[in-house]
């Protein structure tokens, strides 16, 4: 997990980034391990470039920026961990 800090005023504040260690894409749905032991289940239907993908371009994936995110070349698709638990990204 990365830890990024930052201060505002006199408070430091630490924001931890979700890492994404496993994936699993299949015609119905994307899931996502993450480092700290949390699997992410999501439906396809979110990712409309994967829902239509063939199941090999959905399997040649790559974990990007530490497992921050996952991208698709393919497919021209990239996903952020972040943005799925309703994080802010930077």
């Amino acid at each position: 997990m990365s830890i990024l800090a930052h201060r505002t005023s006199d408070e430091a504040i630490i924001t931890l980034s979700p890492q994404a260690v496993a994936i699993q894409c299949d015609e119905a749905s994307l899931r996502i391990q993450l480092a700290d032991g949390r699997e992410l289940s999501i439906p396809l239907v979110w990712f409309p470039r994967l829902l239509r993908a063939t199941p090999e371009q959905r399997q040649s994936w790559q974990l990007i920026g530490q497992g921050e995110g996952i991208h698709w070349e393919a497919v021209d698709e990239d996903v952020s961990v972040a943005s799925l638990l309703g994080l802010p990204s930077d």
